[in-house]
């Protein structure tokens, strides 16, 4: 996972800076962040990033317009869900997600199978897998 370039899309500061620190300590460097959904849509489509670190519920706006960016660039995500949090789309029902609050370990074990799950496991519109 060393040098995997990450977007992350968060809209809580300390929270940011908490994983982007998790997200360092695994070797993984964050290239580009945002807190709304319309500059993660900016970046999402500009950045040069591997995966993407996304939490469903941006300040009460949901971040299902950066996913459909970045599933179109074919990168990873994950997703990442407050307790209580809205639920994922149908769209993206099979898509990895971690719940907040989580540890290094935890971050760890769902990031690496994600990025081993064969070249890149991506969604499609319907929720299934496709490699």
């Amino acid at each position: 996972m060393s040098g995997t370039r990450v977007l992350l899309v968060e809209d809580e500061a300390l929270v940011a800076l908490m994983i982007e620190d998790m997200l360092e300590e695994l070797g993984l460097k964050v290239v580009a962040s945002a807190a709304h959904v319309k500059k993660a849509c900016e970046l999402a489509t500009t950045t040069s990033f591997d995966l993407a670190l996304l939490d469903v519920n941006l300040a009460g706006e949901r971040v299902f317009p950066v996913a459909r960016i970045v599933r179109e660039r074919k990168i990873p995500i994950l997703f990442s869900t407050g307790y209580g949090a809205p639920s994922l789309e149908e769209e993206f029902r099979d898509a990895p997600a971690i719940g907040k609050p989580f540890s290094v370990d935890q971050l760890d074990q769902k990031l690496r199978a994600l990025l081993s799950a064969g070249d890149q496991t991506l969604y499609d519109g319907g929720g299934d897998r496709r490699s």
